[in-house]
């Protein structure tokens, strides 16, 4: 009897001990920060939208002069971002962009809050300029706050889950995966918190609310940051170029003739030597040439991009950004004026966010089974075959497709009328921007037009369609998680920065084209034709995947799935080619 009590208290110990190693690894505080992070990330980002239309008297110019300045900077500063995370130490660089993340937050908190109780007697002072003023300030930090988030994202999901998961690609799998669930759940729950705060309360309040949030938030990510950094001691330092190399060399077996993973970091490694290596003439540079650094950076972070041997898979995802078919405020308020209620689009968004954390759970187990590269050819054939829906719907009876109205009409007319506005989405989700002819009912709580009867509409082509898109999130999850970890294990240590910022440009540039798809047919007759262009270029890039797939496993691409070797402690894991 007392042996067995010895055995128990002993099991007992070993559970708690466990539980106490886990709750205190690198791993976990990693996930606490981000979730933290993520939480003040979407409240911020849903909130600043709705102050800005109620400052500005319910109309969306100013949402919208923001979503396009904060689209253009990442799209033309991603890489200059991305090299300025490469050139400096890792706890600096988080830091760093984490104080101007969340000071920049707090300080466009106040602002807004200045602004709402003081906008009478703004208004009336220096003929309205100093409002104006108050405005530009507005939109200027909180573009700043939302290029250091970029760095922050850049710096914590790329570079920093490399290095805590170490040289094992299923931790990094896992890591990857449990990252995006955060994001899933905290895209729905803190909107919902903030929302309530603002409904029950007011602006101001809501504004004061995140303002303290980011403030005790930054202070608790600033302790966690240096808990992970002093827990990885690989975090203190990077590789140099030459010793990445021979490193990728041992991860990625390659075939004779097949493009070199370094040879895409050929241009910044020039760069770099010279830089570290200055000769007399270089100590007299004019200014003329520093101001031209960035432009140089710039064009060669994009051809380093090109050299990528992932730059197809990359532009494949970019690819998935060209699309309307996205729980953003184009399709919801497109299904609103076919019949269906907000709370039945509240539930249908719950149900993607549950699709997008199945597609998480695939991603792990379909790179156990069939390895890395298979995984994002499963994941393209099953997003393409839930899409299908998505053409059927169409085509079927309630869809407004009418190919006799041009979808071009009276576009001036609905620009000065309704200015459709991008807003900007944290990194990895789709930006959003409100369906012209659709957003005044979700504003004003009831239809553009008295007469418009939705309970008349059929349900049949809007079901379909959102049965579609609400399948295909388990694919297009799972693909986005295999091209990110392609990126992680194929570009070396010291380009992750700069490759991962011109990634996002090119996702925000697609993103971008989609808007004015949106923009230059705007009424829900051309709807359907949208669809069919969004499925064509989500067609187009996993064609662009399976190409890079191919290239990687030669014919072997069609081989039935092969269990992925677990790697040995201290070895260096299996590639996906090698493993076959």
């Amino acid at each position: 009897m007392a042996r067995e009590a010895t055995q128990q208290q002993r099991s007992g110990q070993g559970c708690c001990g466990s539980c106490v190693s886990y709750f205190t690894s690198a791993k976990f505080l990693l996930y606490l920060g981000h979730a933290l992070s993520t939480w003040g990330d979407r409240m911020w980002h849903f909130a600043v939208s709705v102050f800005l239309v109620e400052l500005y008297g319910n109309s969306l110019l100013l949402t919208a002069v923001y979503g396009l300045v904060v689209a253009g900077s990442v799209l033309l500063l991603g890489a200059i971002i991305g090299d300025w995370v490469d050139k400096n130490p890792r706890l600096k660089v988080a830091q760093t962009s984490l104080i101007v993340q969340n000071v920049s937050v707090i300080l466009c908190g106040i602002l807004l809050m200045i602004v709402f109780i003081y906008k009478a007697d703004l208004l009336t002072m220096y003929q309205g300029w100093l409002l104006t003023l108050c405005y530009i300030l507005v939109i200027t930090i909180a573009n700043t706050a939302n290029l250091a988030s970029t760095a922050t994202g850049i710096t914590i999901q790329r570079d920093w889950v490399v290095v805590v998961a170490g040289e094992n690609r299923s931790k990094l799998a896992d890591m990857n995966a449990t990252i995006r669930r955060i994001d899933q759940l905290t895209n729905i729950l803190a909107p919902m918190a903030v929302g309530q705060i603002m409904t029950f309360g007011s602006p101001v309040i809501g504004c004061g609310f995140i303002s303290g949030w980011n403030l005790v938030s930054m202070c608790l990510e600033y302790m966690l940051l240096w808990k992970v950094y002093q827990k990885t001691p690989a975090l203190a330092h990077k590789a140099s170029s030459k010793t990445e190399e021979s490193e990728l060399k041992q991860l990625n077996v390659q075939k004779d003739g097949e493009v070199k993973p370094t040879e895409g970091a050929q241009l910044i490694g020039e760069k770099e030597v010279a830089i570290m290596s200055p000769n007399p003439e270089e100590e007299e540079v004019s200014c003329l040439s520093r101001m031209a650094e960035p432009f140089s950076t710039f064009r060669d972070g994009w051809v380093s991009y090109y050299n990528q041997p992932v730059f197809l898979a990359g532009m494949a995802l970019a690819f998935l950004y060209m699309t309307v078919l996205g729980f953003d405020c184009i399709t919801t308020g497109y299904a609103y004026t076919q019949g269906l209620s907000g709370s039945t689009l509240s539930l249908l968004m719950g149900a993607s966010a549950i699709t997008g954390i199945l597609g998480t759970v695939a991603f792990t187990w379909l790179r156990r089974k069939c390895g890395l590269v298979r995984t994002g050819i499963i994941s393209g054939v099953a997003q393409l075959a839930s899409l299908v829906l998505c053409v059927i719907s169409v085509f079927m009876p309630g869809s407004p497709l009418d190919l006799t109205v041009s979808p071009f009409a009276d576009i001036s007319a609905r620009l000065f009328e309704s200015s459709p506005l991008p807003t900007m989405a944290p990194e990895g989700d789709l930006l959003e921007i409100p369906f012209t002819t659709a957003m005044s009912p979700l504003v004003n709580g009831s239809t553009s037009d008295p007469g418009l009867a939705p309970d008349s509409v059929p349900l049949i082509s809007v079901s379909l369609l959102f049965a579609g898109v609400i399948a295909a999130r388990v694919g297009l999850w799972s693909f986005d998680l295999t091209v990110t970890q392609l990126i992680q294990e194929n570009v070396i240590e010291s380009e992750r920065g700069i490759i991962n910022g011109v990634q996002n440009s090119m996702n925000y540039l697609l993103d971008l084209m989609h808007f004015i798809m949106v923009i230059l047919a705007p009424n829900p007759e051309a709807f359907g034709l949208l669809v069919l262009i969004s499925v064509s270029f989500v067609a187009m890039g996993h064609i662009m995947y399976f190409r890079y797939s191919h290239k990687v496993l030669g014919r072997n691409v069609f081989l039935c799935c092969t269990p992925e070797l677990k790697p040995v402690a201290n070895d260096p894991p299996v590639s996906d080619a090698s493993s076959v």
